[in-house]
């Protein structure tokens, strides 16, 4: 396993297995950002429409000059426009803001279960799809009720479900829902907003294989099977993010993570998320 490796989708297509977050990057350092994360090897890009930074990322793509064919990017549906036609307006304003003329993973940022109207999205995606604009389409934070419904409305299964977790929100049951129905589970905010970065149980882990307590929760991620997604401005820890590759956890080290896990959110509860 190394920066280039990938898993296949549902589809057949594959995505690489860590890639670089943008989520509260300003627009106007998106650019630097993506430049630097492409320099250190990166090929998985994951912005979507609420950051604000689609067109920094395309920028960012676009100054470094690496093939499209060897990038994998990401984009979100907000909630706002959730409906059939209200997405499909919004995934052209997002490739136009990127650039591009498709993307390779565009997902439904939140069930948004108040609205009511994911399957209407869902339905819109699956006609990207179709269209070639999206080569894989998935969804983000939801649960299984919402992964059910839009799966037996359209008979389409996701490739991805994208969901915080982290350490202390690890989604067993979630997880192993996804792996029955053929689902990659991503995690976003997989340090949990920076407190793996200074948590001693991760530190004393890190300590014995001449890690820092983020890389090992980022390889954590990478040996449970997850596609992990970091952030950060900084071009030294978006390499330092990646440098998880030359070290194993063994099954004890795995155990003592597997004991953190609390059920404790960083982020939003989806079914509270309109």
């Amino acid at each position: 396993m190394d920066l280039s490796t990938t898993l296949e989708l549902n589809d057949g297509a594959r995505i690489p297995v860590l890639g670089v977050g943008t989520y509260k990057i300003p627009d106007a350092d998106t650019p630097a950002v993506i430049g630097g994360a492409l320099a250190a090897g990166y090929r998985h890009i994951d912005t979507a429409a609420l950051y604000g930074n689609e067109r920094g990322v395309g920028r960012g793509i676009r100054e470094a000059t690496i093939d499209r064919a060897e990038l994998f990017v990401t984009t979100k549906v907000w909630n706002t426009e959730h409906g059939f036609d209200e997405t499909l307006r919004a995934f052209d304003a997002s490739l136009d803001a990127l650039g591009l003329d498709r993307v390779d993973l565009y997902l439904i940022h939140w069930p948004a279960p108040a609205q009511n109207r994911y399957v209407e999205t869902w339905r819109a995606l699956v006609r990207l799809r179709a269209e070639g604009r999206a080569t894989s389409i998935g969804v983000s934070n939801f649960h299984r009720p919402h992964l059910e419904r839009i799966i037996d409305d359209s008979g389409v299964v996701p490739a991805v479900n994208q969901i915080e977790l982290q350490p202390w929100l690890q989604q067993a049951e979630l997880r192993a829902l996804h792996a029955e129905l053929g689902i990659v589970t991503e995690a976003w905010s997989p340090l949990a907003r920076g407190r793996a970065i200074a948590d001693p149980v991760l530190g004393a882990i890190g300590e014995r294989h001449g890690k820092s307590a983020a890389q090992v929760a980022i390889r954590w991620h990478l040996q449970l099977g997850n596609v992990v997604i970091p952030k950060s401005l900084s071009a030294e820890r978006l390499r330092a993010n990646a440098d998880v590759f030359d070290f194993e956890l063994d099954a004890a080290e795995l155990a003592v993570i597997a004991g953190l896990d609390a059920a404790e959110r960083s982020g939003s509860d989806p079914d509270r998320v309109d």
